[in-house]
């Protein structure tokens, strides 16, 4: 073919050829790999505002956080940035969207860059998730901010959503990617086995919204429930409340997700220590407690107010406990890894019948 060789025609050629085939040997190409891409490929980053979250999120799952900075500019914007390689990684962002709207805003520029900087997949581990009280339309000309907020999620490119307790279940419902909603209660009940006679207890919904998830608590400890109406004349404003239910000599537990301004918590209790009860405590899950709600809870009838940490508690208080929920995210993001099911989380967080134990 045009006086051209076809085939090696001395020995030079054949070692030259011999060599060539050798480097494309999968063993000698990964051998040639910088080690910066052998790293693994799990990163978890953490939002300015659940840093301290975040970081025992990391401890719980046995890795560090991922480096990253926020620069500041004057007039209060703000630009975060990845300090390190994240191409082709699974990236995990902790951020709770609490007010201020500027910790939402950070989660969405956080998952920007990391989609940006070709990350495999971004994940919004998103413990306390704002705006989700806003799930319906209740009365004329009003939002459904919680649609809009996974509506944004998405289109920033979030591709799974890992969150605890939402104020209302359906609200999985509103994203088009996998939802992984934690329970606290599988943190608080491993609690209350380990430190109260169940037998003496009854739980207690603050609102006909939150009887199911009282009813749940009585269910999962074979106790009873009772439940408090209540009816508002504005937001945040409570105008008459009715007890549903005989409580006389019995230590009753208030559960609910959100304790904002404290309003309706601490009516409940007095209503329901007025009704016989020996004594009342509450177990929340978010601590949103909003203005003087925190002095509320003090000068209440309620002995005990139990929370985790998915929001920083505002000031210390002798009558509020503090449970981390880091080991059951912790436990969630390694199960999403290994594609293991989170069907029996739950189940296996009772059995370890810890407070704040590292999963095995």
């Amino acid at each position: 073919m045009g006086g051209q060789h076809l085939f090696p025609q001395n020995n030079a050629e054949v070692a030259l050829i011999k060599r060539f085939f050798l480097l494309l040997q999968p063993q000698n190409i990964i051998k040639t790999m910088p080690e910066e891409n052998k790293k693994n490929h799990v990163v978890l980053f953490a939002g300015r505002a659940t840093a301290y979250l975040a970081n025992e999120i990391a401890i719980n799952y046995g890795q560090p956080l991922g480096s990253s900075t926020v620069f500041q500019y004057a007039d209060g914007e703000f630009q975060p940035c990845y300090e390190q390689n994240i191409r082709g990684c699974d990236v995990f962002i902790i951020q709770s969207t609490f007010a201020p709207a500027d910790n939402f805003m950070e989660l969405l520029m956080l998952v920007d860059a990391a989609k940006r900087a070709s990350a495999k997949q971004v994940v919004a581990v998103i413990p306390y998730f704002g705006f989700a009280r806003q799930d319906r339309k209740d009365k004329p000309r009003v939002p459904i901010a919680a649609k809009m907020i996974a509506d944004v999620l998405q289109a920033a490119g979030v591709s799974r959503i890992m969150t605890m307790d939402l104020h209302a279940d359906q609200i999985q419902g509103f994203f088009g990617i996998p939802v992984d909603h934690l329970l606290a209660s599988s943190i608080f009940i491993p609690f209350l086995k380990d430190t109260e006679n169940i037998d003496e207890i009854l739980f207690a919904s603050p609102d006909v919204g939150g009887t199911k998830r009282a009813s749940e608590y009585a269910k999962t400890l074979g106790t009873g429930f009772v439940m408090c109406y209540k009816q508002r004349t504005k937001p945040n404003e409570i105008g008459t409340m009715q007890l549903i239910g005989d409580v006389k000599n019995k230590h009753v537990i208030l559960v609910d997700d959100i304790v904002d301004t404290g309003s309706t918590l601490c009516k409940a209790a007095g209503l329901i220590m007025e009704s016989g009860a020996k004594s009342v405590r509450a177990m929340i899950t978010h601590p949103v407690l909003s203005g003087e709600a925190i002095a509320k809870i003090e000068a209440s009838a309620m002995t005990k107010l139990l929370i985790t940490d998915t929001i920083p508690l505002r000031r210390q208080s002798e009558k509020i406990k503090v449970l981390s929920v880091a080991p059951i995210f912790a436990e969630a993001i390694r199960r999403v890894e290994s594609c293991e099911s989170l069907a029996n989380l739950y189940e296996i967080a009772v059995a370890q019948r810890g407070k704040a134990v590292k999963f095995h």
